[in-house]
């Protein structure tokens, strides 16, 4: 094969899981989508994007490569777990130019392959086939063959249960799937509905940026504070209203100036001047704001936040890190897919 065989099916996202008979639910998780292709000798990964994987995860086409079903087609999930929690970082980590890191890596944080979807199976394609009996199908084969790093992704009928999932996860998962059990695969389609996890947290300003054009703000650097009270940048969010964006410049004028981060800083570093550009100001630590996120990977928000309110209420330095928290531990995770 010189490319993907088919595009992924994806998702549309949504502010809540449908509901009605027909819904099966399916945990999204944290990592990178992957379609696996076995055609007896040959083994080959695909990113969402449709670029090949296998050389960044030899472990992974060397299990698939091991089974003794010599042609399939899976969708699912490649995750790494790094002590107690998935980490997403390892996954980045993995795209590297250099064969013996990826090698090392390879060895050292391992990566299990979480699948979700059977799109072909012994010659025959389950493309146009529902999903109900596509899940039959990729359960017979991974009851086969089971391994330990080969997992059936959990699925259920029980919207209860899957928004249980949505607000016990502890950002464990990047949200709930939902599919009609009577839906083909339809690649590259946007045929799935998404519901993301979503939590928030209270920051402080720690600078911001203006407006290319008009003088107003463009976003907002959040910060927190460690256990050494050293205020780390976390991130930004960008989801000002047009009409209150030279408002909050005039707002934070008077506050330009240290210390702004004290800890890890944004990227292209100010030069505490009040030139009217794309470089950061900082800001003195006086504005709390609470905003909405949805992942963190290491010790920042992995996207950009949506600003929700102020927080007059709350002092800067009660905005710390552990409101980031850990995502659950696999075990965990484990345990709430079975309650």
């Amino acid at each position: 094969m010189s490319g993907a065989p088919v595009e992924p099916m994806e998702a549309l996202l949504a502010e809540q899981l449908p509901e009605g008979d027909g819904w099966q639910y399916e945990p999204k998780w944290d990592g990178f989508r992957c379609i696996a292709v076995k055609e007896r000798e040959r083994v080959e990964l695909w990113s969402k994007s449709g670029k090949p994987l296998a050389r960044y995860f030899p472990e992974v086409e060397a299990l698939v490569g091991g089974l003794e079903s010599e042609r399939f087609i899976i969708d699912g999930e490649l995750l790494i777990e790094r002590g107690d929690t998935l980490s997403f970082e390892a996954l980045q980590a993995r795209l590297h130019p250099a064969a013996s890191r990826v090698q090392r890596l390879s060895r050292e944080t391992p990566a299990r392959f979480m699948a979700f979807d059977c799109l072909g199976r012994d010659g025959k394609s389950f493309v146009d086939a529902p999903l109900r009996d596509r899940r039959s199908a990729l359960a017979d084969l991974l009851e086969r063959e089971p391994r330990p790093d080969l997992l059936l992704s959990p699925a259920t009928l029980d919207r209860h249960q899957a928004a249980k999932w949505l607000s016990e996860s502890g950002g464990a998962l990047d949200g709930v799937i939902a599919k009609r059990l009577d839906d083909s695969y339809r690649p590259g389609e946007r045929a799935m509905i998404k519901v993301k996890v979503k939590r928030t947290a209270d920051c402080v300003v720690g600078g911001f940026r203006y407006e290319q054009k008009g003088g107003g703000v463009a976003s907002l650097l959040l910060g927190l504070y460690d256990e050494q009270g050293l205020l780390n940048h976390v991130g930004f969010t960008s989801s000002i209203p047009a009409s209150s964006r030279h408002a909050w410049a005039i707002e934070l004028a008077p506050l330009i100036g240290p210390p702004g981060f004290t800890g890890k800083a944004p990227g292209g570093p100010s030069r505490w001047s009040n030139e009217r550009s794309t470089e950061w100001q900082p800001l003195k630590a006086e504005i709390v704001v609470e905003v909405l996120y949805d992942q963190v990977t290491g010790d920042r928000f992995r996207h950009g936040t949506r600003l929700m309110r102020r927080r007059p209420d709350k002092a800067p330095r009660q905005c710390r890190m552990e409101q980031l928290g850990h995502a659950l531990t696999p075990a965990e995770v484990a345990q709430l897919m079975a309650g």
